[in-house]
């Protein structure tokens, strides 16, 4: 973990947030190769839940919401950490975290458990006497069911069907750790779908099925990938049924998505709060009902993160150890390096002409300062699929060589056939 942790930092893929000011616990920046991965995942995930599928339309909601929304979801009364504090060094813990009746950090007596919200509080107005307190949302979800008339009454879809939003939600971690995995701020990529009551079971398990499938096509190795299921006792209060993706981080297990069967709590509560009728009418059936619904939600950062661990490698390659980022190219920060083999004799002229075509395809980087080895090299650290270089035989016959990441591999291609040849291989799309 601290190598990708200090590759992060190196490379520019993740950094502390207000790193010169001593940084912020709980707070990361996406640096230029950081912001394009997760991107990369954001735009993949919504191509395969929304874009590719007929009964899926999307939402971009706002971050502060009235504040009833939370009363009615039942955050202010449920959404409770218990912790405890160590008398003698005065740190706070979560209870449920602790394996000792003991402080974990100098062995001291523990206070009693005292309930904390984590919501992350906020003012809206111009004065104090004027304004109103509300929240930074703890989850996507909420807008979601509030906005749920309005999306279908405007689309005019018809249930089953779901609704997606990626965005930004906020906790006050009492113990943010482990890099970006549990953080204060971070990004989810959530669906809400509405089905009908009988439909319920079935639609569960084509959600779990995809969404296994899904983390297979990021390329995470399905070993370090299980389902746990949450048993009954344990169930959040909105929930019917509640099973999780969890993977094999180099500090254990942890959670990378969650799905839930949410049922009719939701539309139900915010109805009853709000005064207004959530229920859906169908036309067809002249029926009015409440449709259950089925969460799929993830984690952005966390799906980060855990791609980052499944690519990073370690190999000895002459004598040398070789370190590689093995994105699956669709993910790749960078799709290709175009590298001239010398900088003279025109050589640098041409390639920088190449990059120029090829970065309106896909992501590009021009790089010629360097042994052309050390160049493979550097690419191969931050993930980049192929490299072109560009060479003598190109003034030539107008070919390059195309160097494979993962095998090393090179092979000539016509430099007019070369968006085509790297595009096919780096596309979201599917057979």
């Amino acid at each position: 973990m601290e190598k990708i942790v200090s590759l992060c930092k190196r490379k520019g893929f993740i950094f502390q947030s207000s790193g010169i000011y001593g940084g912020i616990n709980g707070c990361w920046d996406f640096g230029p190769l950081g912001v394009e991965l997760k991107r990369n995942l954001k735009n993949d995930w919504w191509y395969n839940f929304v874009q590719t599928r007929d009964d899926m339309v999307g939402l971009d909601a706002s971050i502060i919401t009235h504040p009833q929304v939370w009363v009615a979801s039942g955050h202010v009364e449920n959404f409770h950490d218990m912790l405890v504090d160590c008398k003698d060094c005065r740190k706070r813990f979560r209870q449920d975290h602790l394996e000792t009746e003991r402080c974990p950090d100098c062995g001291g007596e523990l206070t009693e458990p005292k309930a904390f919200n984590s919501m992350l509080r906020t003012r809206l107005g111009v004065s104090d006497d004027s304004s109103v307190e509300t929240y930074l949302r703890p989850e996507t979800c909420q807008s979601i069911f509030v906005d749920f008339k309005e999306v279908y009454s405007s689309t005019r879809v018809r249930i089953p069907f779901g609704i997606a939003q990626i965005g930004k939600s906020f906790r006050n971690e009492v113990n943010p750790r482990n890099f970006i995995f549990r953080s204060r701020e971070f990004e989810q990529m959530e669906i809400e779908f509405f089905c009908r009551l009988e439909e319920e079971d079935a639609w569960f398990d084509r959600w779990q099925a995809d969404i296994w499938k899904w983390y297979l096509d990021l390329g995470i190795k399905e070993s370090g990938l299980r389902w746990y299921e949450h048993p009954k006792e344990s169930l959040a209060h909105y929930s019917k049924r509640t099973v999780d993706v969890e993977y094999e981080f180099p500090f254990g297990w942890g959670e990378l998505q969650g799905l839930a069967n949410r049922g009719t709590f939701d539309l139900t509560a915010h109805g009853a709060h709000s005064g207004k009728d959530l229920s859906f009418f169908d036309a067809e059936k002249n029926e009015r009902f409440v449709p259950t619904v089925i969460e799929p939600s993830a984690g952005a950062d966390r799906t980060t993160l855990a791609v980052l661990c499944d690519a990073y490698d370690e190999e000895e390659v002459s004598g040398e150890t070789r370190v590689v980022m093995r994105f699956v190219p669709k993910l790749a920060p960078i799709k290709a390096a175009i590298l001239p083999l010398v900088k003279k004799d025109g050589l640098a002229e041409i390639a920088e002409e190449l990059e120029k075509k090829l970065r309106r395809k896909f992501n590009t980087y021009y790089d010629q300062a360097g042994a052309i080895g050390r160049r493979y090299r550097r690419q191969d650290e931050i993930g980049t699929p192929y490299c072109v270089c560009v060479d003598f035989e190109t003034k030539e016959n107008g070919t390059v060589t195309v160097r494979d990441r993962d095998t090393m591999e090179q092979t000539r291609v016509p430099m007019d056939e070369l968006a085509d040849y790297i595009g096919m291989r780096v596309s979201f799309e599917r057979d």
